[in-house]
């Protein structure tokens, strides 16, 4: 839904505000984004004359819309679609788009409809210590050989390929071999324990297993085969299992992994299991063929295996990279992530817009030795010296890592031209307003910084960066194209326009839903995930707390809804409490956990606030009473912690998210076993303990 200015709708509705405008395109007339707007003008005969006119247009015109990115941002198919979309379709259970259609996805990304100088570089793969440049030519064939060792061991359309691997070009190679064939993609970081690797692929049975032959990490090799060696016994289904030489001063035993049904081999020898064709196999589709299994946190239970789709996943991150991301074959796109992190799915979709990959393995905070450039030194400025190294224009992270960059003080441009630089993304938590007004003066000033939001659930973005309208500090820009966002409050009431905090929900269907979730029950998992908190509308409901501004447009994340606080009958989300510690105290607390706590005998929530102290401070009743003095100034007398305590360590995911459900049911007297995908779940039992003694 579009947001219209309506003054009288946010009268008495505290925080509601235009904040600082931070950056506006210096020339959006000259972007592809104004370019598909005069596209839909001309083509329907309408008079669109901003971004809140498009977007009302691309919910309320599904089928027009979505036909009309296919043919603008280009996808290969080789027979067409009969139809769109039915628009009377509800969003659950999720419709069909383009059905008739058929594709390979592998072959949208290795050659896309942008055209690419076959001899320019697809890939710029980068580590702590090396650096390697992949020619378009060159990936073509290297995926062509990767797919000669999945022929010759019968690998078949449907079957399940599984990554133990790290952000590298042979990761990238083995994804678009096997969605090439029609198999289906799955990875997990190797810095993941035993445990939760199989709590993931016990559940979808690959028959196929890639790894690294270790890791490297913060300056020294990490060994991952002896956790290969009890991943591969565990699974039955295993055909082979296939080693990268990913850190070259390492040597693997293959025959010290034993595969139930098959072997191991090295992966020169896999390449060499049959001769390649001589063209590449691009098995051609149905649009909504399964390219990938993604999972959820599953921070209290087994994580749910979310199905994502080939046309889904292809025409939605098109649609990201060209219309609001400006990315064109002269671009060069950085993502700061793990091949578990949706981010690399969206990452390596660059490749279908012609842009150059620029992949990163390793630490964010070491950077080639000028002394020896085979080995790495710390260095706080190590991701913008890569941004100048190698050009990159695009460059994507957490919003933790620049919160880092901020504690430390750091300025980039002080030192460093950052010529190239378009655009720098974040995503994974909210960022901070005053990360945002940090980012825009020690970055060039020129950087659209797109504060983005969507998630492993749709692979891609709810909201987007946009070229077309400014950035205001804290907030998102606004909702993408085609996805029908609103602000829910419990009744199911449309408050978006109001300003009120409330769920994010999205009201019309969407190509990039997930298609299924694997295994028994996967319906029932999927409509209880996304469809039961509305049941009566049929809307998905998203998880967030968030709010959108009626001056701007803008949308501010306050957190997960599932960690709401609500005290005294206000809601509102941990981020808030967040930001203030960051803009105020960042010297002091180097990170911190804001928890609702109701048990059974408590007649009111109480807000209980865990700081992990930086190094060389200390927690004191003073700090306590700042903090609290400081929150009641910066939002209300309603969001000051009722209780404030020192913790050693914040629980995270594997991904780096804070792990607020847990801790919330801990503290609630609940007895919950977490989940291995909790990255040091071994803390939690500090948690339990302090439960028990307040």
């Amino acid at each position: 839904m579009a947001v219209s200015i309506n003054e009288k709708s946010i009268n008495g509705v505290k925080g509601v505000e235009k904040p600082k405008l931070l950056w506006e395109h210096p020339d959006p007339k000259s972007t592809p984004l104004w370019k598909f707007l005069q596209l839909v003008n001309q083509k329907y005969g309408l008079h669109l004359k901003s971004y809140e006119e498009l977007l009302r247009w691309s919910n309320e015109n599904t089928a027009n819309f979505w036909g009309e990115v296919w043919e603008f941002v280009g996808i290969r198919a080789s027979e067409p679609y009969k139809t769109v979309v039915n628009e009377d379709a509800p969003i659950f259970p999720r419709p069909a788009f383009f059905e008739g259609a058929r594709l390979n996805f592998a072959e949208n990304l290795l050659y896309p409809t942008q055209e690419v100088n076959p001899d320019g570089p697809a890939i710029i793969a980068a580590t702590e210590t090396a650096r390697e440049t992949v020619t378009w030519r060159d990936l073509r064939e290297r995926v062509r050989h990767c797919q000669a060792g999945m022929v010759a061991l019968g690998l078949e359309e449907g079957d399940r390929v599984a990554g133990y691997v790290a952000n590298h070009t042979n990761a990238l190679v083995a994804m678009l071999a096997a969605t090439s064939l029609g198999a289906i993609w799955t990875a997990v970081s190797p810095d993941t324990g035993v445990h939760a690797v199989l709590e993931r692929l016990r559940q979808i049975e690959p028959v196929l297993l890639f790894s690294d032959n270790a890791a490297f990490y913060n300056g020294r090799s990490h060994p991952v085969i002896p956790k290969v060696c009890e991943i591969a016994s565990a699974l039955p289904s295993l055909q082979a299992v296939v080693v990268f030489p990913t850190v070259s001063s390492v040597e693997v035993d293959i025959n010290s992994i034993q595969v139930p049904s098959g072997k191991a081999h090295d992966y020169e020898s896999f390449t060499k299991l049959s001769t390649p064709p001589k063209d590449t196999i691009f098995k051609q589709l149905p649009p909504d063929h399964p390219v990938y299994i993604l999972y959820s946190s599953g921070t209290t239970g087994a994580p749910k295996c979310i199905v994502h789709g080939a046309i889904g996943t292809l025409i939605q991150h098109k649609k990201e990279h060209i219309l609001h991301c400006s990315i064109t074959p002269n671009s060069r796109l950085f993502y700061f992530t793990t091949c578990t992190w949706m981010m690399w799915h969206w990452l390596v979709s660059g490749l279908a817009s012609g842009a150059t990959l620029v992949l990163y393995d390793g630490s964010p905070f070491r950077y080639l030795s000028s002394a020896d450039p085979s080995t790495s030194v710390p260095d706080d400025l190590a991701m913008p010296r890569l941004i100048d190294e190698v050009g990159i224009t695009h460059f994507g992270t957490s919003a933790k890592y620049l919160s880092v960059l901020e504690q430390k003080a750091l300025s980039p441009k002080s030192s460093l031209s950052l010529t190239t630089l378009e655009a720098i993304y974040s995503t994974g938590s909210p960022l901070a307003p005053s990360t945002f007004s940090y980012v825009y003066s020690t970055f060039p000033p020129t950087i659209n910084l797109g504060s983005i939001t969507g998630g492993t659930d749709i692979i891609s973005l709810f909201g987007a960066p946009n070229p077309l309208i400014p950035v205001y500090e804290g907030e998102i820009q606004a909702p993408g194209l085609g996805m029908s966002i609103q602000t829910w409050d419990y009744r199911g009431a449309d408050i978006t326009s109001t300003g009120e905090a409330g769920d994010l929900v999205c009201t019309k269907p969407f190509p990039c839903q997930p298609v299924s979730f694997w295994g028994p029950g996967g319906e029932k998992k999927y409509q209880s995930s996304y469809f039961d908190k509305y049941e009566w509308k049929c809307v998905w409901h998203h998880g967030d707390f968030v709010r959108f501004n009626p001056l701007t447009g803008g949308v501010v994340m306050l957190g997960r809804s599932d960690g709401i606080l609500k005290p005294s009958g206000v809601r509102f989300g941990s981020a808030e409490i967040y930001n203030v510690l960051l803009e105020h105290f960042a010297e002091e607390v180097s990170d911190s956990l804001c928890i609702g706590r109701r048990r059974e005998e408590d007649t009111d929530e109480t807000v209980v606030l865990f700081l992990k102290m930086a190094e060389g401070k200390e927690f004191s009743e003073g700090l306590v009473e700042r903090i609290r003095g400081t929150v009641r100034k910066a939002l209300s007398a309603r969001h000051v912690p009722g209780v404030v305590d020192e913790c050693p360590e914040i629980p995270v995911t594997t991904n780096g998210k804070k792990v607020e459900g847990a801790v919330k049911q801990i503290l609630c007297g609940l007895n919950v076993k977490t989940s291995a995908s909790v990255a040091n779940a071994e803390c939690l039992n500090w948690y339990r303990e302090w439960a028990k003694r307040n």
